[in-house]
């Protein structure tokens, strides 16, 4: 459990022991100490006196009463009118001990409709079944191939789906998943950190890294190792991670780790992606925290630091940066794959660091409020015939052609947006209390917007499915014969999906982005569209012998199978639904961000 916790075990030993029965012997005693040190009337010849006339009285009271005998017929000590001295010295009501963070983080309350609880449940099942599919196959491996029924390691081979899948097990209350997951990180990560090749920098440390640490604050050691193990595997892994930023000639990291050798090297091309360098921070922030070592932190924000000093457009950046020279490089600019994170981490860290309480960190803040005025500028557009909101990219720079292309990455911003405006409280709290801007309730506005086109992303296609990148009809740009397959939706013609565009990943941007929402606007409506899309994975995805797979085509039915399930299937886009589907109080967003792969981090407590 996590040392830096805004409530610690400390805190709940203090609290519950408060709550705890005393005897009536010690509670005089405590209350004549209390009197003897805290009061001076007693030492005074009055304040003698009246203290001997109370206890005078209370004697008496004690030997007046209708009865002959102080007991009553059932054997109670009695007052005047039969009033019972227990009833006379019963201790005031007591409130209960507070929940540890574990308990009060994981339990939630039961708000929750018979409905709603009933989809979690089958979100859960869902998870179980994924996982069923990954142990059996491919235990120990990064990812699984369900149809080909083994295990392929794409991502260095350190087990990534048990690690990314750890906090969402907890979460749900799977103790057997947790127990599994949790027992081979101790047996086996180590050790594969110490014997590994190359990772990449970002990768790695958003599913590893992140899933440990957030598996470090949620585990209360019920289930699997004690939480220490999984800290320690986390500062291993960090110490031969900071290579990459320790052998880069300039703030930038390189994008590339030897593990075994701890030692790093740009990507082929030298170049890395802006989002990659850019979305590290909130995991080195709080291994920071809670090792006591502020190495992790002070290399991780030198990044953002420096690209604080370099120059954008409106606050928009390229999506490539060098780590010789500490620029940018070309002009490309978007929000889908090399771009988003680097938008996303500049409020989320802020937020993590204690937002408008900690001045250290306001450029941040001032960031992003630069970069999504220039999203509304240069990248906001509308679709025809229907105008959906959607955001497009700039390949060529502002000054170049604009393009009406989206990825399915891009739907991460409706959830960015809406956190950005009320810091994680509900907007119905955040207007009570005067906290939102002229621009704030823009970026909400916004935020519903981006996350109707998302949804109709999945509403346009024959599966129900979203498809890796779509393009929308505009004046300038229109393709005819690339429908999604769904003839009945009112946006068929708004949408054009290229042929190879048109797989699925099983990608979390747009449930995340519902959850958020649902979360801050309290509106149903996202509920509704992340179950249908919940059932479409069902449909589509499930494959027999256990697991999901991602999809070709997303325009067919039936749609061919890719034979792979990605790790983020059970780190973000299940655990997403589950907490959609769920009670407010489990993981609330204004005491946690979540890192770019889902895992919940504590908020700094200022």
């Amino acid at each position: 459990m996590s040392k830096s916790l805004p409530y610690s075990v400390k805190d709940v030993h203090y609290d519950n022991a408060k709550f705890r029965h005393r005897s009536p012997l010690k509670v005089l005693s405590q209350s004549l100490l209390t009197l003897n040190t805290k009061r001076d009337y007693a030492s005074c010849s009055t304040g003698k006196f009246l203290i001997l006339i109370l206890i005078f009285g209370i004697a008496c009271l004690m030997l007046m009463g209708t009865n002959d005998s102080p007991l009553n017929e059932k054997g109670k000590v009695t007052f005047v009118g039969g009033l019972r001295l227990g009833r006379l010295l019963r201790k005031p009501p007591r409130l209960p001990p507070r929940l540890s963070p574990d308990e009060g983080q994981l339990k939630g309350n039961t708000t929750n409709s018979p409905k709603w609880a009933a989809r979690q449940q089958s979100v859960k099942e869902a998870f179980d079944y994924a996982w069923s599919g990954y142990r059996k196959y491919a235990m120990g491996y990064d990812e699984l191939m369900p149809i080909s029924q083994r295990g392929v390691d794409g991502l260095g081979g350190l087990g990534a789906t048990v690690v990314d899948a750890l906090d969402t097990a907890m979460i749900m209350g799977h103790g057997n998943i947790v127990s599994e997951a949790g027992s081979w990180v101790e047996a086996h990560l180590l050790e594969r950190i110490s014997q590994k090749g190359q990772v990449n920098l970002f990768e790695t440390t958003i599913r590893v890294l992140g899933g440990l640490l957030s598996a470090y604050h949620l585990s209360g050691g019920d289930h699997g190792p004690k939480p220490d193990v999984y800290l320690n595997v986390a500062k291993d892994l960090a110490d031969r991670l900071l290579s990459a930023f320790n052998s880069s000639p300039t703030a930038v990291p390189y994008s590339d780790v030897i593990l075994r050798e701890s030692t790093a090297h740009p990507a082929p091309g030298g170049m890395s992606s802006t989002a990659e360098v850019a979305s590290v921070q909130l995991e080195f922030n709080y291994l920071s925290a809670v090792s006591g070592d502020p190495k992790y932190s002070a290399e991780a924000m030198k990044v953002l630091a420096h690209i604080k000093t370099l120059p954008k457009t409106e606050g928009l950046v390229p999506i490539y940066i060098s780590p010789h020279s500490g620029e940018f490089v070309g002009e490309n600019i978007r929000l889908g794959s090399r771009g988003d994170s680097y938008y996303e981490y500049l409020i989320k860290v802020w937020l993590q660091q204690g937002g408008k309480l900690n001045g250290n960190f306001t450029y941040l803040h001032d960031m992003y409020t630069e970069a999504m005025k220039g999203v509304r500028h240069l990248l906001v557009r509308k679709s025809i015939p229907k105008g959906l909101v959607f955001v497009g990219e700039l390949p060529y720079g502002s000054k170049g052609e604009f393009s009406p292309k989206m990825d399915h990455l891009v739907c991460f911003l409706p959830g960015t947006l809406a956190l950005g405006a009320t810091k994680g409280l509900t907007k119905e709290k955040a207007l009570a209390e005067n906290l939102l801007s002229f621009e704030d309730l823009e970026n909400l506005k916004l935020a519903e917007d981006l996350a109707k086109a998302c949804f109709e992303m999945y509403e346009v296609t024959a599966t129900g499915l979203a498809p890796e990148i779509a393009y929308f009809h505009t004046e300038e740009y229109s393709e005819d014969g690339l429908e999604g397959g769904n003839k009945s939706s009112a946006y068929a013609k708004d949408i054009i999906i290229k042929h190879a565009d048109r797989h699925n990943l099983l990608r979390p941007e747009t449930v995340e982005s519902l959850f958020v929402l649902y979360r801050i606007t309290k509106d149903t409506k996202y509920r509704e569209q992340g179950w249908q899309i919940f059932e479409a994975f069902e449909k589509h995805t499930k494959v027999k012998s256990g697991g999901y797979t991602s999809l070709d085509d997303v325009t067919e039915v039936p749609p061919h199978r890719r034979d792979k399930m990605e790790t983020f299937f059970l780190g973000e886009t299940l655990k997403y639904l589950y907490l959609l589907f769920g009670d407010d109080s489990v993981i609330p967003l204004d005491k946690f961000v979540f890192n770019t792969e889902a895992h919940p981090l504590p908020i700094r407590n200022i």
